[in-house]
């Protein structure tokens, strides 16, 4: 057997396995460990024990654990229903102000845990029923929750450009600035379409009643200090390592404490917060590490057959393609990965893959992670089956049906679509920020 035909057996049994509804580790573990059996014997039982060996060697990934408890616990404690109170005051006056201020929760929101799953509960649970009992558009809204949420995966500390830059081999430092100007764009131009929507239907986005709203300048400064506590966490998380002062990983731990000791500031850190905490960490850091390990076992096996090579072979020799076209195809493989699976197991199933063939053509690798993060946010919210449409219809209330859920997103989904378009044009909106701090 060719190895063109050995690799693409592995990625259609894979993704049988995946079709029949069998966990994300399970399928690539058990395709990766039945292919090294056959073409390498008995010999290829160790591939697994060094896979794992690999795994605990890598020192960045005690931050995984860090970054999603800090996530969980500064939402368990309450910390975000104080900022978008803070919005609700300073942007309710405006049309469509709580979608603007919603979109401000999230960018906090995804500064502060790295993850879209926060982002998606918190936005369901705070700011979706304040603005359906305001009367605002409930598809606009639905989309501006989805979106919002999606900037978790973006803007540091994101964990999945941690996990991007652990399998890639990529200073996890160079890609969270290469996600700060992208970020921060994407979330302007959501606010930026609210506005331009909003002003010609007014219909859609009631303001705020005076009443509630009339208050003295100095209360409504008062409210700032909602903002000081997230600012003080990404400071002295982010802004330590960034300087310097720290790693990735005693930056992780200084967040983790951060958001405790802000917890405990609030006097909301019961036992039962931190109980539901650590249990929410525990299931998803483990999730995380067998899914790693299984994509190490794989991109072993893919290594060894000299996959990379064939397929760049296929698409330059055979097909004539051009790098940048091989780069589009790429890019609308996650699209369509997207509709059945989430951002870390599109990671790890072709990050073996692609990383490799991604420097082989020439591109920036930390540019391409950034490419890669974006494309997973449109995919996750790519009808029929992507898994921000399904996240958000398990946590909308009754009235918000799925076709409404598949509505909501087309505006945000053509956003990203045109920012992911600039940044493959123009990669030093991506790059400027990392070469600017590290040439220094």
């Amino acid at each position: 057997m060719s190895y063109e035909m050995i690799a693409l057996s592995m990625f259609g049994g894979m993704l049988v396995m995946l079709l029949t509804g069998q966990r994300v580790f399970a399928a690539i573990g058990f395709v990766s460990a039945t292919a090294a059996l056959l073409l390498y014997g008995n010999g290829a039982i160790e591939m697994p024990f060094n896979a794992a060996f690999k795994l605990f060697n890598w020192y960045p990934m005690l931050t995984l654990p860090m970054f999603i408890y800090m996530g969980y616990i500064l939402s368990e404690s309450g910390i975000a229903d104080d900022l978008y109170g803070m919005f609700h005051v300073w942007f309710g006056g405006l049309k469509g102000g709580l979608a603007i201020g919603t979109i401000g929760l999230m960018v906090v929101i995804s500064a502060m845990n790295g993850l879209s799953v926060a982002g998606m509960a918190i936005g369901a649970t705070i700011a979706l029923p304040e603005m359906l009992r305001r009367n605002y558009d409930k598809v606009m809204i639905t989309g501006v929750v989805q979106a919002g949420s999606s900037l978790g995966i973006l803007v540091p500390p994101s964990v999945v450009l941690v996990l991007y830059g652990m399998i890639a081999r990529q200073p996890v430092g160079r890609l969270w600035l290469a996600g700060v100007i992208p970020g921060l764009m994407m979330a302007a131009f959501f606010i930026i379409y609210i506005i331009i929507r909003c002003k010609m239907q007014p219909h859609l986005a009631p303001t705020v009643s005076k009443e509630e709203l009339d208050m003295p300048f100095s209360e409504k400064l008062k409210l700032l200090k909602a903002g000081i506590i997230p600012f003080l966490i990404f400071f002295f998380m982010t802004g330590l390592f960034l300087m310097g002062i720290t790693s990735l990983v005693e930056s992780s731990a200084v967040g983790a404490t951060a958001a405790t000791i802000a917890a405990l500031f609030k006097r909301t850190l019961t036992k039962k917060v931190m109980e539901d905490t650590i249990r929410q960490t525990l299931g998803i850091s483990c999730m995380f590490m067998w899914i790693i390990l299984a994509a190490l076992s794989f991109g072993a096996v893919f290594d060894g057959i000299g996959a990379v090579r064939a397929i760049e072979s296929l698409f330059i020799t055979k097909w004539n393609l051009s790098p940048w076209q091989v780069l589009v195809m790429m890019q609308l493989s996650y699209i369509i990965m997207g509709m059945f699976l989430d951002d870390t197991a599109m990671l790890v199933i072709v990050a073996p893959l692609y990383v490799p063939l991604i420097v082989s053509l020439g591109f920036n690798p930390i540019w391409y992670g950034v490419l890669y993060t974006i494309t997973c946010q449109i995919a996750y919210m790519t009808p029929p089956f992507g898994y921000n449409l399904f996240l958000m219809r398990a946590m909308a209330p009754p009235e918000i049906t799925l076709p409404d859920i598949y509505r909501s997103i087309i505006p945000f989904v053509l956003v990203m679509t045109f920012t992911l378009v600039l940044i493959m044009v123009f990669p030093q909106i991506a790059l400027w920020l990392p070469d600017l701090i590290y040439t220094k």
